[in-house]
């Protein structure tokens, strides 16, 4: 049965921050608040608790299009290639926020997303999920526990979020109510911008 774990947004306790992350470690998966609705997910470099998520959301986990949470641009490199200085500027204008950019993959990716041209990167503009990316040291992977026949309390009051969740995950972070529009994917493969879902945040500056 899963713990759940309240965090303050302004002032994360780094105590319990170590302990998700040390579950996280462990192949543990977690729920937790992002910019945009709660997400769900696991540390991107343990296949056991990438196999469950994808078990849990019935997709083959070669097939999966899950981002990656970053706390930061700096692990960029770590797993996309080479970009250009004007998509750089165009992520650096803006992340954090309720953004995910799909970008060319390179061959340092995790094993289990070797096969992935592309992979999708997420900065959401909240502390805790940061935090906890900075305390595993890696991206944590993020699908969103949205589900078109729920209500909609199920995406924004992690109580009910908890209830629906107990005997799936690991830990449900209580990090206040979340949102319930998902972020906007920008696709920036091909060298310029292509919308492929309008969600939060503006598009103007694309």
């Amino acid at each position: 049965m899963a713990e759940l774990i309240k965090l303050f947004e302004e002032n994360p306790n780094p105590r319990q921050v170590e302990k998700i992350g040390n579950v996280l470690r462990k192949g543990g998966l977690v729920i937790y608040p992002t910019d945009t609705v709660y997400g769900l997910g696991c540390d991107i470099t343990n296949s056991r608790a990438l196999e469950k998520i994808a078990r849990i959301k019935g997709v083959k986990l070669a097939k999966a299009n899950w981002s990656f949470v970053c706390a930061d641009l700096s692990n960029l490199s770590d797993y996309v290639k080479q970009i250009d200085t004007s998509t750089f500027k165009i992520l650096k204008r803006a992340l954090p926020g309720p953004y995910t950019f799909i970008l060319p993959g390179n061959n340092n990716l995790p094993k289990d997303f070797k096969k992935k041209r592309t992979v999708g990167i997420r900065v959401p503009d909240n502390a805790i999920i940061k935090a906890l990316v900075n305390e595993l040291g890696n991206p944590i992977v993020s699908t969103s526990i949205r589900d078109d026949d729920d209500i909609l309390e199920y995406t924004t009051d992690p109580e009910l979020i908890f209830e629906k969740w107990e005997n799936l995950v690991d830990i449900v972070i209580d990090g206040g109510y979340g949102g319930n529009i998902a972020s906007s994917v920008i696709d920036l493969s091909g060298g310029y911008p292509e919308i492929i879902r309008e969600g939060k945040g503006s598009l103007d500056i694309f």
